[in-house]
């Protein structure tokens, strides 16, 4: 099945499905947890979406119907142990929610979806959903009338496969410059906007 195969198998690969599943299951998620928690504020709801279709979760949920046994992967990525990186299983399950789309139907793939994430729908509150840590910094900072964070990638290394990224933050109420490590540009500007966050808080006694 296209949808189970990686590009390192070739050009027939899932990629493309991942786009459509992408768009279908932030559309779906929004609608459910819409209609789920009618009182819930629009941030909360923001906050809750993203919770639900982030990489680690869709990632999660792969381990759970043990995707990775399924996936087509290419003499490289096998060696390296694709089949258990977040980033391949997150993408191969959005393949799978588009072409369960594209040979079927939406509702049909509503209901696909309310399967996954069944277990999840039940034990989430919108208000539990805590800002992300670049968020609470940025509005902290713009509460107090000081200016954004500047974050700044400094280095790149490893390889395709594993790469590591560098990224410092500064904020115009220290003089020195935080730096933190993430295996992605995302997760490291979340690393390093925590590590100022905890200043903050020493900062602030």
């Amino acid at each position: 099945m296209q949808a189970l195969t990686h590009r390192s198998i070739g050009n027939k690969n899932n990629e493309r499905l991942e786009y459509l599943g992408d768009a279908i299951l932030g559309f779906v998620i929004a609608d459910i947890i819409y209609q789920q928690f009618p009182t819930a504020s629009e941030g909360e709801l923001t906050r809750l979406r993203a919770s639900l279709v982030k990489g680690e979760k869709l990632a999660e949920i792969s381990r759970h119907i043990e995707l990775s046994n399924e996936i087509k992967l290419g003499i490289g990525e096998l060696k390296s142990g694709g089949w258990r990186r977040d980033s391949i299983l997150a993408n191969t399950l959005e393949a799978l929610i588009g072409a369960v789309y594209l040979d079927s139907d939406i509702e049909s793939c509503r209901n696909f979806i309310l399967k996954l994430y069944k277990i999840h729908l039940e034990n989430i509150d919108p208000s539990d959903i805590k800002k992300d840590a670049k968020t609470q910094l940025q509005e902290y900072l713009q509460s107090r009338k000081h200016q954004v964070p500047i974050y700044q990638v400094l280095s790149e290394t490893g390889s395709s496969h594993e790469p590591e990224f560098t990224v410092s933050c500064k904020i115009d109420l220290f003089d020195e410059t935080v730096i933190a490590i993430g295996k992605s540009k995302r997760k490291a500007e979340q690393a390093v906007a925590e590590q100022v966050i905890i200043m903050l808080e020493s900062y602030e006694k």
